[in-house]
């Protein structure tokens, strides 16, 4: 069984320990590290856990480190871990800067660890419930809005909210970014808290992302349109929707309960599904799958290398956001 760290007891970092509590069948949870003396102190009473004295000695006596600080510190605890040859999961974004992302990516590769991002909506159940659909989308909207909470201003909302929904569409558009083009406004924060952008691949698919942590309600929903299927994701709400379109008499067409509809190319068929949704912890996946990857030495579900391209296209975006502010 590997032994397992966390860096990082914060509000997500106690989300982590309680979830590798769960995973007892994957994982022994060997304690944890954070910088704040009496943070720790009340975590390692709570959770029962030894609250180490540095990173290093944590890192010392575990095979994974499980890193939850703020992103300012992903990459020197990441390479502490890395030099030692630990495995590392990471919550998302991957570093602060591209450069630091690049440089912990070659580390990865020189020391031959495993590393999985923390894009944790990879797992969520209304994307999961679409199974093996065919998805190939041509276009793509996303809203991503949250109500205010200073915890995440760290960072621009861009890397804070939007990067999930940019890990999602780059996992699903399998084409290369041929432009961009964004908006962004600082309300409350030194950085964008409200983002707009579109990207357009090479393949013609074009998506439309908005991200908000300002908003007065929180809404978490991406649509994909394809040839004939449009597909709706609720990852607040956990639900999918598929609508698809069939001809009379296609492989696969439904039997009925579908709506009818005379076209001049002949009766179609418009069908809706609402796939079951498996009720599943999304966080406590994730880490399960982490570990299956390492003890099968296969990729990880969500690799450095997507967590890089996630980071390099929210860094394009943030570039044409600095480009349109005003001068001065």
């Amino acid at each position: 069984m590997l032994k397992i760290g966390v860096l990082g007891v914060g509000h997500l970092g106690k989300i982590h320990l309680k979830c590798l509590q769960l995973a007892g069948e994957s994982y022994e949870l060997v304690g944890f590290y954070d910088s704040d003396e009496e943070t720790a102190r009340q975590v390692a009473e709570q959770f029962g856990l030894p609250a180490y004295s540095s990173p290093e000695a944590l890192m010392d006596v575990v095979d994974v480190v499980d890193i939850v600080t703020p992103t300012q510190s992903h990459f020197r605890m990441a390479s502490l871990a890395i030099e030692r040859g630990r495995h590392v999961f990471i919550e998302k974004p991957l570093t602060s800067t591209l450069e630091e992302a690049r440089d912990l990516l070659q580390l990865s590769r020189q020391y031959g660890v495993k590393v999985q991002v923390g894009h944790v909506e990879r797992f969520n159940p209304a994307l999961l419930a679409l199974g093996d659909l065919p998805m190939a989308p041509m276009f793509i909207e996303a809203h991503r809005l949250a109500t205010f909470n200073p915890r995440g201003t760290d960072v621009s909302v861009v890397l804070d909210l939007m990067i999930h929904d940019l890990d999602i569409v780059l996992s699903l558009v399998n084409s290369p970014v041929q432009f961009v083009s964004a908006s962004g406004v600082a309300v409350v924060s030194d950085s964008p808290d409200i983002a707009n952008a579109r990207i357009e691949f090479a393949n013609g698919c074009v998506a439309n992302l908005t991200a908000s942590r300002i908003s007065l309600k929180q809404m978490r929903k991406v649509r994909f349109f394809q040839k004939d299927a449009y597909i709706s994701l609720d990852f607040l709400e956990k639900n999918a929707q598929v609508v698809r379109l069939f001809n009379e008499g296609d492989p696969g067409a439904p039997e009925n309960g579908g709506l009818e509809l005379e076209t001049p190319k002949g009766k179609k068929i418009i069908h809706l599904d609402m796939p079951a949704i498996e009720p599943v912890n999304a966080i406590k996946m994730e880490l399960e799958t982490f570990s299956a990857c390492i003890l099968e030495n296969t990729r990880p579900r969500v690799s450095i290398e997507d967590g890089y391209r996630a980071l390099e296209l929210a860094y394009q975006l943030l570039d044409d956001i600095n480009r349109r502010q005003p001068a001065g």
